[in-house]
């Protein structure tokens, strides 16, 4: 009788084993299999970690082996499986791998397919093409659409982490818990003593020193002693955490009636403002976006104050960025004044400090949360919904959408609800922050999640004139890798255009996003459909470059950046200034946010800017959803490709007193998961 030997592997995870009883039955081309039970005498089966094997013979011949299903049984209690893959010998000494990679609950059954990438139209056989369409309609059943906001994407419909498919859960929830992580972060940085003091100031610049950890040489450090330098606030805007905002300024905004005479003293090439401006010296950064948006009222006690900067920059002599002319709102007038680096000393700080508090706003809501949390949840959803397991599209995708879903259905529970923890520090909580992507959401267009365009949209590619922009140069170089490599996949499963738009599996995935996503905007410029491998393979580099690259670079450095307090206010306690010469630093302090709300904010910054335990970096794939060698060797140059960027990177950050390294790769996570 034909024997075969299954070889099964269980998670590492916690409580990823079993004590249940596992069946296991075969079905081939001629015939289908008993159901085994798996189990060994006076042994443990499928304890975590282990790999085991057992010997199935079966009554008679079933032919090419099709389809391996196994079914758990409760023993005692129920104890929920993790079953990494299982491999088969067959009894003419062939091998197959069924790759799984999920969790088995309850009295719960799996049916896997052999590990080979396959598109729908390469399915003949009835059984396959039923296993294809029944995989969908369950996980369309567990992955609804949710509208969790007007106006916001669409997210999954999950009011709470245990509400979501154990697939995609963390697998310790404590691990992201907002609140615990919060207050640990706080006692880690010794800072909790101060965390109930609502409403007391501090009682200059260098009171923030008590809670401000000092780990030498570290950026932050380098912040603390310089964020009151023009120099220091016109790098952030190419290489802090926010670096998208900045953009050439083609032509002055009739909105800010800035003169030649005004400014006269910071430009250094005896020219004109205009001339400036047509010659490519002027940038601008305009916080439009915060006009009209309501501040927190959440704490009776705290009055809370947004504004709405515009700032303009020169590129100095040294190609460095320096701020020349700030108005704090939109409408100029005589109580809008415009702030210059000639003002008093302190007149033109507290200006900036409001850009740096406006900045931080949109930084926090649109920049990361909106554009790379929400977004990647999108992608990910629409893949759970309309791509098998067996997809070439969702074996290369499932490890860029790691934990997504569930990190953002816990900031939903925890951080952004109404009460959460956003709204502790953060002038925008309270319902401002959902207004901001309420009205951002009208300007997310698919070419600004191109890097190389949207780089360009702000006129910001040319190295030969603005040479310190690390951000895009380092971004060009991930982005790059990350084409080369998704072309390469392509081109395995899709040998034609044709076969790209056949894909109808391909076309619904892409469509999901376009409907629920961006719900269904034209103006987003979101393809609903893909037609040619090219723009197939730009697609799938939008997906991953924004979970890792992109999400990476404006989340990994919070700490870095805005641990200093002044330099990153959460939130101010007093208006804008309406006139000059007026302001003291007493003014600056009592404006600044309040002991307590430093602390949960420096808490905040702590806990976002550290990797998850076990985190997988771009190019690791543990899970070896692929089996094939083509795509193998294609995921080997990928890594070398990778580990030249690392060190092209490392090498320009030798002797740097401010090094760039947030897109490196070796610090780039896989998927968004903080």
């Amino acid at each position: 009788m034909p024997s075969y030997t299954v070889t099964v592997a269980t998670g590492s995870q916690w409580f990823a084993g079993t004590d249940d009883y596992i069946y296991l039955s075969l079905v081939g081309s001629t015939g289908c299999s008993e159901k085994h039970l798996l189990d060994k005498p006076f042994y443990n089966d499928f304890e975590r970690g282990a790999i085991d094997s057992y010997d199935v013979t079966v009554d008679e011949e079933l032919g090419e082996i099709q389809l391996v299903k196994i079914e758990k049984r409760k023993y005692w209690l129920h104890d929920d499986w993790y079953l990494k893959y299982i491999t088969l010998k067959t009894p003419y000494g062939d091998y197959i791998e069924f790759p799984c990679y999920r969790w088995i609950t309850g009295e719960g059954e799996i049916i896997l397919r052999d590990g080979r990438a396959k598109l729908a139209r390469d399915d003949q056989i009835h059984v396959l093409k039923q296993h294809r369409r029944k995989e969908l309609e369950t996980r369309q059943k567990l992955y609804r659409w949710m509208e969790w906001n007007p106006g916001f994407p669409l997210s999954i419909d999950a009011k709470c982490h245990k509400d979501l498919p154990r697939d995609i859960q963390f697998d310790s929830e404590k691990g992201v818990d907002f609140v615990l992580n919060y207050s640990k972060a706080m006692e880690n940085l010794f800072i909790n003593r101060f965390m109930h003091m609502f409403q007391s100031s501090w009682s200059d610049f260098a009171d923030f020193e008590k809670i401000f950890v000092k780990i030498s040489n570290t950026i932050s450090e380098r912040v603390m002693n310089h964020w009151q330098e023009d120099l220091m606030f016109g790098y952030q805007f190419l290489n802090g955490c926010n670096p998208v905002l900045i953009q050439q300024c083609m032509k002055l905004p009739e909105k800010l009636p800035v003169t030649t005479e005004m400014v006269e003293c910071s430009l250094e090439r005896q020219l004109t403002l205009q001339q400036e401006v047509e010659q490519g010296n002027i940038f601008i950064v305009d916080f439009e976006l915060l006009d009209g948006i309501d501040a927190n009222k959440t704490d009776p006690c705290t009055l809370q104050f947004l504004a709405a900067p515009i700032c303009l920059l020169y590129k100095n002599l040294d190609n460095k960025m320096v701020p020349i002319a700030i108005q704090l709102n939109q409408v100029p007038g005589d109580e809008n004044p415009i702030f210059l680096p000639s003002d008093a000393k302190y007149d033109w700080l507290l200006a900036k400090i409001w850009v740096r508090s406006s900045d931080f706003h949109v930084h926090q809501t649109i920049t990361h949360l909106l554009r790379t949390h929400l977004v990647s949840e999108v992608f990910g959803i629409a893949m759970y919904r309309q791509l098998p397991a067996v997809h070439p599209i969702f074996k290369l995708l499932v490890a860029h959408v790691r934990f997504t879903i569930a990190i953002n259905t816990k900031a939903r529970e925890q951080l952004i609800c109404e009460y959460g923890l956003f709204d502790k520090a953060n002038a925008t909580g309270g319902g401002g922050h959902v207004q901001m992507v309420q009205r951002a959401m009208q300007e997310l267009t698919y070419t600004s999640l191109c890097f190389p365009e949207a780089i360009k949209a702000r006129g910001m590619d040319s190295t030969e004139d603005i040479p310190y922009y690390f951000y895009r140069d380092d971004g060009l170089l991930v982005w790059e890798a990350i084409k080369k490599f998704t072309a390469e996949v392509v081109g395995i499963y899709y040998e034609s255009d044709q076969v790209v738009e056949e894909d109808q599996e391909l076309q619904d995935f892409v469509k999901d996003v376009y409907v629920y996503g961006i719900r269904g905007n034209k103006a987003s410029g979101f393809p609903k459909s893909i037609k040619t491998r090219e723009k197939l393979s730009e697609y799938l580099t939008v997906v991953i470059f924004t979970a890792s690259a992109q999400h990476a670079a404006v989340n990994f450095g919070q700490y870095d950046w805005c641990s200093w307090i002044p330099n990153a206010p959460p939130t101010m306690r007093a208006p804008p200034p309406t006139a000059k010469g007026v302001v003291t630093i007493e003014q600056i302090v009592e404006t600044l946010p309040d002991r307590g709300r430093s602390c949960w904010h420096l808490g905040a910054v702590w806990a976002l800017s550290q990797f998850q335990e076990n985190e997988l970096f771009l190019g690791m794939y543990p899970e070896e959803h692929f089996i094939e060698k083509p795509v193998k060797e294609a995921m080997a140059r990928f890594r070398k490709d990778l580990d030249t960027v690392v060190s092209v990177i490392a090498e320009r950050n030798k002797n740097k007193k401010l090094p760039y390294y947030y897109l490196s790769p070796d610090r780039i996570p896989n998927s968004v998961a903080i």
